[in-house]
């Protein structure tokens, strides 16, 4: 597990160790220099030619600082200062004159074509305003060139906070980042701003990271061993029970989808109960699955069929392809009423709560204190932006550009799990905030979603805190479609691709 912090975080963690610890700022300053120094030169050639171009924050003394240990080492480096000198940091006054006194090239031209390195650390995490003029100038020169750039902390331009551009960013090849990842090297459109990103050591202390609450987390590799122990003297009723209600007519497909990844991913024994014109397809395509159905025609909801499958399962899926009908309507009152043990909505499952606590009075604090006040078991809701949208009544461009806000509302104070589905996926739970790295374009495709619920269910089943399932639910889900792009191409993977490296991943770890 690893932790990614805000900018107010990153100021606290600095002062704490500068004022409190008493390192002082220029010996940081020093160390990340020369971790931005160690890692460029594992880049370059002694044949480049080197731009540090530095604003006149801390962030432009670190660059100062890692041209000057470059150029120490025989590189051909110069210096291109943005800003004026009084107006610099103490400690960049200070770097700009060492670097002057040892006879580094300080340039007062912007003709970035000479140079195929640059070392961006114009801003750094700071920033909260829009860059102009001449800044946003240098910006966009920095990314009309053909040349390696190398940012220091972030890409200037963009927020540590959100990813936000800020008017202008530097579309970077590489950032090295100090000390912490930085929310904005997560989120896009940093993440794509920030090309590949490098963390380095520069000494702060862990009594410093203790004093802030850091409650952004996201997953390694190494993390996969927190994958449900499987006992030797087991039994399918050992490994859970996956009730999943799922698939109208037309629809078996996001129940075939769901049911087997809960198997695939461990689940003793999986439960569909599905339209009756789904039975004889399910069965063909999934026949470990033990199958019940019902007549779309007639009423289900308080029937002892459909209680009795609330109280034999572990975990309890609906929603995918169940359609949007006024009898699929009462089922998911009924779930939701009678249900005793954890409940994972999903997909159309969604979209009837939203019909269900539709109020246009209602604020999003109230629909959403409604969505908690309305269940009884523990929940996870799986919205994509679309249906997060509906849930709450406002529009998705609100939620994207607000996406942490958004996550840090759905989860302040009540029971409900939020997986909240993007290209950078956030699972949300009592101010705890998941984000999920793994993945890639080509799982944009059907099925997908419902592979996720399935593989999270199993999760849920063997016995894991539902916030925990979720989280490694989507990681996991991820990985299988790394997994799958690897061997089929982004292009022309599908779900059932996702499906098959399931197993690939868990198998890894065994």
């Amino acid at each position: 597990m690893y932790y990614a912090l805000d900018s107010n975080q990153i100021k606290e963690i600095d002062n704490y160790t500068i004022k409190s610890i008493g390192i002082p700022s220029l010996v940081l300053m020093e160390r990340a220099a020369l971790e931005v120094a160690n890692h460029i030169k594992k880049k370059i050639q002694k044949s480049d030619r080197i731009l540090a171009i530095c604003g006149n924050g801390n962030n432009g003394g670190d660059g100062i600082a890692a041209g000057r240990i470059l150029f120490l080492q025989g590189y051909q480096v110069a210096i291109l200062f943005i800003g004026k000198y009084e107006n610099a940091t103490e400690q960049t006054k200070r770097q700009l004159d060492i670097a002057k006194n040892m006879g580094i090239p300080i340039e007062n031209n912007n003709k970035l074509d000479e140079y195929n390195i640059i070392i961006d650390a114009i801003f750094g995490v700071g920033l909260s305003r829009p860059v102009t003029g001449e800044y946003a100038d240098i910006i966009e020169e920095i990314n009309r060139q053909d040349a390696s750039v190398f940012s220091v902390d972030m890409p200037s331009g963009i927020s540590a906070d959100d990813g936000r551009i800020h008017n202008v960013a530097v579309r970077a090849d590489e950032t090295i980042t100090i000390g912490f990842n930085k929310l904005g090297l997560l989120l896009y459109p940093g993440a794509e701003y920030a090309g590949d990103v490098t963390i380095v050591d520069i000494g702060y202390p862990d009594l410093a990271f203790q004093q802030v609450k850091s409650d952004t987390f996201y997953y390694g590799d190494e993390d996969l061993k927190l994958l449900p122990k499987r006992k030797q003297n087991g039994h399918k009723g050992t490994f859970g029970k996956v009730l999943v209600i799922a698939g109208s007519k037309g629809m078996s497909g996001a129940a075939y989808f769901s049911a087997k990844a809960a198997y695939k991913t461990g689940a003793g024994l999986v439960k569909i109960l599905t339209s009756s014109d789904n039975r004889q397809i399910l069965q063909t395509l999934l026949p470990e699955a033990l199958l019940a159905s019902y007549d779309e025609s007639k009423s289900i909801e308080g029937t002892d069929e459909l209680l009795e499958s609330l109280s034999w399962a572990s975990v309890i899926v609906i929603g995918p392809g169940l359609g949007q009908s006024e009898q699929t309507k009462s089922i998911l009152c009924t779930v939701i009423k009678e249900a005793k043990v954890p409940v994972i909505i999903d997909a159309d499952g969604l979209n009837l709560l939203a019909k269900i606590i539709e109020t246009d009075s209602m604020n999003v604090e109230t629909r959403i204190n409604s969505l908690a006040e309305f269940m009884k078991a523990p929940t996870i809701l799986t919205p994509h932006l679309m249906e997060l949208s509906r849930l709450l009544n406002i529009p998705v461009t609100q939620i994207k550009e607000n996406i942490i806000d958004t996550a840090k509302q759905c989860s302040y104070n009540n029971k409900l799990i939020y997986v909240i589905k993007d290209v950078r996926t956030i699972v949300t739970h009592k101010g705890n905030h998941y984000i999920n790295l793994s993945g890639n374009h080509g799982m944009a495709t059907g099925g997908s979603g419902d592979v996720l619920t399935g593989i999270i269910a199993a999760l849920v089943a063997q016995g894991m805190a539902p916030y925990d399932a979720a989280c490694l639910g989507v990681y996991l889900h991820g990985l299988a479609g790394n997994d799958a792009a690897r061997n089929k191409g982004p292009y022309s993977m599908i779900a059932s691709d996702i499906l098959t490296s399931i197993e690939n991943v868990i198998k890894s770890v065994e």
